[in-house]
C-alpha cells in the first residue's frame, strides 16, 4: 500500500466522499451505471497497461516541433495518444507530414478519431495496443505513459526502429538509458527526453 503512486492517494482519499455523497443524494442508480461505463471506456485496460490518461500541456508541442525532421514524408506516431490533442496540433503546424496516434481506450479514440476528421488527410488514429505496431513505419515515436511501461517500451523501439529515426518520451525516463537531450519548457513542465536510435 505504501508503495502506491500519488494519484491512487487521490483516488483512495476521495472515493469514501463520493459514496457517501451519492447516498446522502440519493443519487438514481443509472448515474452510477452512466459514471462506471464513461469510466470503462476511458480507462479500458488501464489495470492492465498500468498506463492512466495523462493529458499533455500545449507548451510541449513547439518542443517536439523543433525536433521533427522537416522532410515531407516524415511519419510520426503518439502512443497512447488519448484524446488526439497532440497528433492533430502537429498536424496543424506541419501539413505536409503525416502524423499518427494509437490508443487502446475505445472514448478517447472515438474523440481522436472525429478530430482528425476535420484535420486532414494526413491524420489517422487506431484503435489498438502499440504492440501491435511495427515501429520500422515511423520516424519518430512518441509516448507520454508511465514508468511501468517504459522498460518494456524501450525493448520494442531498440528492436524496430530504424537508424536515423527518433523515440521522445514526455515526463518518463527509460531506465538506465541515457537520453541524448533532455528539453524543459519552463520550470513547471515536465520533461521531454529525446533517443535518437
Amino acid at each position: 500500500m505504501l508503495r502506491m503512486n500519488w494519484w491512487w492517494w487521490l483516488i483512495q482519499f476521495i472515493f469514501p466522499f463520493a459514496v457517501v455523497a451519492s447516498l446522502v443524494f440519493q443519487l438514481h442508480p443509472g448515474v452510477s451505471l452512466g459514471i462506471f461505463v464513461v469510466m470503462v471506456l476511458l480507462f479500458w485496460s488501464t489495470y492492465r497497461t498500468q498506463v492512466p490518461y495523462f493529458p499533455s500541456k500545449s507548451s510541449l508541442l513547439p518542443c517536439i516541433l523543433e525536433q521533427l525532421p522537416v522532410h515531407d514524408d516524415l511519419s510520426f506516431i503518439d502512443i497512447g495518444s488519448g484524446f488526439g490533442g497532440v497528433s492533430v496540433s502537429l498536424a496543424k503546424l506541419r501539413p505536409q507530414q503525416s502524423f499518427f496516434g494509437v490508443e487502446v481506450a475505445p472514448f478517447p479514440w472515438l474523440v481522436s478519431w472525429l478530430r482528425a476528421k476535420w484535420a486532414g488527410p494526413k491524420v489517422h488514429f487506431y484503435l489498438k495496443d502499440y504492440l501491435q505496431l511495427d515501429f520500422a513505419e515511423f520516424d519518430v515515436v512518441f509516448a507520454y505513459l508511465s514508468p511501468a511501461a517504459m522498460p518494456d517500451l524501450w525493448e520494442k523501439v531498440s528492436a524496430e526502429m530504424r537508424l536515423g529515426t527518433q523515440f521522445m518520451s514526455y515526463e518518463f525516463k527509460v531506465p538506465g538509458v541515457e537520453a541524448d537531450l533532455t528539453i524543459k519548457s519552463n520550470a513547471n513542465d515536465p520533461v521531454l527526453y529525446v533517443w535518437r536510435i
